[in-house]
């Protein structure tokens, strides 16, 4: 795919997707009786502070169900979503495939990000919490789509490759209120781990292709 025309889309994405924010600027309020419930209830613990309840603007436009299903709701949908895809950062070398067995291991750990986790633990993906990533893994959620033959089905194209690094890197950019966390919006997982976690995904050898 051609780099030029590749920089030159995101750069108009991110331009219409200001536009668009700006013409629907109409900000969505938390109900203060809700937010001091919130307030109440959380408190503090390990690497979890309380910035944690704040939302940020997307995640207030799914929030407001009212709002969110309104017209303007619905522009100001695809505007963060727009803002949301110019803003994710594709492979620094320009490589989108890692190593599948160490995504497995990954997309297993559920670790990572909670109070009970240091500064120095390791995240994992927990993409079996929502996602039928293989058949040896009986246990596994529904929430999302299942994953078997991703890539057997897809192939590795340019296209897919974009598209599946983006899906893992900010699925918001694709649904504003998607329920997939936001991994490389929220330093979740490093650049070498989504690589990796691609690869479970896209590798011919991996047990998702089998």
């Amino acid at each position: 795919m051609n780099n030029t025309l590749l920089k030159l889309a995101a750069g108009t994405t991110l331009a219409l997707g200001s536009i668009m924010i700006s013409a629907t600027a109409t900000a969505q309020k938390v109900d203060p009786a809700v937010q001091a419930v919130m307030d109440r209830s959380f408190r503090e613990q390990g690497i979890a502070k309380l910035d944690r309840i704040q939302q940020d603007e997307i995640q207030a436009l799914c929030s407001d169900e009212k709002f969110r299903d309104s017209p303007e709701g619905k522009k100001k949908a695809e505007a963060l979503q727009a803002a949301a895809l110019a803003a994710i950062k594709p492979p620094s070398d320009g490589k989108y495939l890692g190593n599948w067995a160490t995504g497995e291991k990954i997309a297993q750990s559920g670790r990572g990000a909670t109070w009970t986790d240091s500064l120095k633990t390791v995240n994992g993906g927990g993409c079996y919490n929502c996602h039928q990533v293989s058949k040896q893994e009986i246990s596994h959620g529904t929430i999302g789509p299942s994953l078997l033959g991703y890539g057997k089905t897809r192939g590795n194209s340019d296209v897919i490759l974009t598209y599946t690094w983006n899906r893992i890197s900010n699925s918001k950019a694709y649904n504003a209120c998607s329920n997939m966390p936001r991994m490389q919006h929220f330093n979740l997982l490093t650049e070498q781990q989504i690589k990796d976690v691609m690869a479970l995904l896209l590798d011919p050898a991996s047990p998702v292709n089998q």
